[in-house]
């Protein structure tokens, strides 16, 4: 590939991470509010890198199939913003981008370890690792990351070997605050030093966004989520409506498994769409939660397409807001059928699934373990809690009210099972 000269505009780039473009340091973190960018320009930057040569990237979340329509779309943008088609191999059915010097951006997710052990740049060695949505990872997770570096030094080359990490900040309890934030000043939006740099941003250093996304942020009245979202601090949450819950890897007890019961809430621009697939052992009182679909901008074909190989004939609970949906997936071949709600349907269902035990599988499930760390009960201006819960971050939560609405209001065949 002959020399190729680059020519773009500062203008393309908000301003805050301009300096970020060409610094290197072993650990990187883009942290901060909602929309503040950072997954945008770390975008920008990997297609530059990969451009000039000698950098190869591994792009990770903890499940694979959300890289699809999240990062992998994202970095496809850019190529297509910067007009830089041409120079780019997009293959959609492997998630590999090639550039025409040969180096490459890959993609996989943390729940198929082999795979992404097996994932090897054609040219020369992977140098960087971006896990987006970091804070959906555990210390294990991190650790099998960090394994993908190993091996020859490209230091001697003028090349550092990176681990970078994005997200939006949740609990000051998360391993990653505990790991990284021991010398952070959160009066400050940078730390660096030779190791570690760490930078935070919010909406307001992100000057592409519209009116009505800033007036969004800005107009948040629960404290916990302004400061999280819109201010972009690790939070100290209090009032959480959740605490009877844990984690558990579950493949092996689903295979034994008969009888399911799944949930679906819809959502599309702004709310992701949230599918639930679950069990009940009602002699225990303990629910056992599987899968999950959860991504934003689904269509109803593609939560059709997804749900399917997840909750098969299983009757699928839906939001009943939604009759036009729910009748479009059953055309589609889904046993789909409207939650009956009623008065006070969500305190009951709520109060319901707080008398039970709860377990998850966080492989599969990361986005509904994350809304059980942060779902919690509204204040009023004086801190008072209210008994309303805040409707926000639910949606994995509302699909697992729909689910079991069988079991929690009484009525219907109650499934139970001897479960190992």
């Amino acid at each position: 590939m002959p020399k190729l000269t680059i020519n773009l505009t500062p203008a393309v780039f908000n301003e805050v991470y301009l300096p970020y473009t060409e610094k290197r340091h072993p650990t990187e973190i883009f942290y901060g509010g909602s929309s503040s960018g950072k997954s945008v320009f770390l975008a920008q930057r990997a297609v530059l890198d990969i451009l000039r040569g000698g950098r190869n990237y591994l792009v990770l979340r903890k499940v694979a199939r959300t890289v699809r329509h999240s990062v992998f779309n994202e970095i496809r943008k850019v190529i297509a913003t910067f007009q830089l088609q041409k120079f780019f191999t997009v293959n959609k059915a492997e998630l590999m981008i090639t550039c025409s010097n040969g180096y490459q951006i890959l993609f996989g997710g943390l729940d198929d370890p082999e795979k992404v052990k097996s994932l090897t740049a054609e040219k020369g060695v992977i140098t960087d690792v971006w896990l987006e949505e970091a804070t959906e990872t555990t210390p294990h997770d991190y650790r099998q990351m960090t394994k993908r570096l190993r091996g020859k030094d490209a230091r001697n080359a003028g090349i550092v070997k990176r681990v970078v990490m994005s997200f939006n900040p949740i609990l000051q309890t998360h391993w990653i605050y505990e790991t990284f934030f021991h010398s952070w000043d959160d009066s400050k939006k940078i730390y660096e030093d030779e190791d570690l740099l760490i930078l935070k941003t919010i909406y307001k250093d992100n000057k592409f966004l519209t009116v009505s996304d800033i007036q969004r942020l800005e107009n948040e009245e629960d404290h916990y989520y302004y400061e999280v979202y819109t201010l972009g601090k690790w939070g100290v949450l209090g009032n959480l409506i959740f605490t009877n819950w844990e984690t558990r890897g579950l493949a092996e007890l689903k295979k034994e498994t008969h009888h399911f019961f799944a949930g679906q809430d819809f959502g599309f621009t702004n709310d992701p769409s949230a599918t639930i697939l679950g069990s009940y052992n009602s002699g225990k009182k303990e629910l056992y939660i599987f899968e999950e679909v959860y991504e934003k901008g689904l269509s109803n074909e593609e939560i059709a397409n997804r749900a399917k190989p997840i909750v098969g004939n299983t009757p699928l609970v839906c939001d009943s807001a939604e009759p036009k949906s729910i009748a479009e997936l059953k055309k589609m071949g889904l046993s789909a059928i409207p939650a009956r709600k009623g008065k006070d349907s969500v305190n009951q269902g709520i109060d319901w699934l707080k008398r039970q035990k709860i377990i998850v599988d966080p492989v599969r499930c990361p986005n509904l373990v994350s809304e059980f760390k942060g779902y919690k009960w509204k204040e009023d201006k004086d801190g008072r809690v209210l008994n309303v819960p805040v409707d926000r971050s639910n949606h994995g939560i509302d699909a697992l009210r729909y689910g079991v609405e069988e079991y929690s209001s009484g009525t219907g065949e109650v499934y139970t099972q001897d479960f190992a």
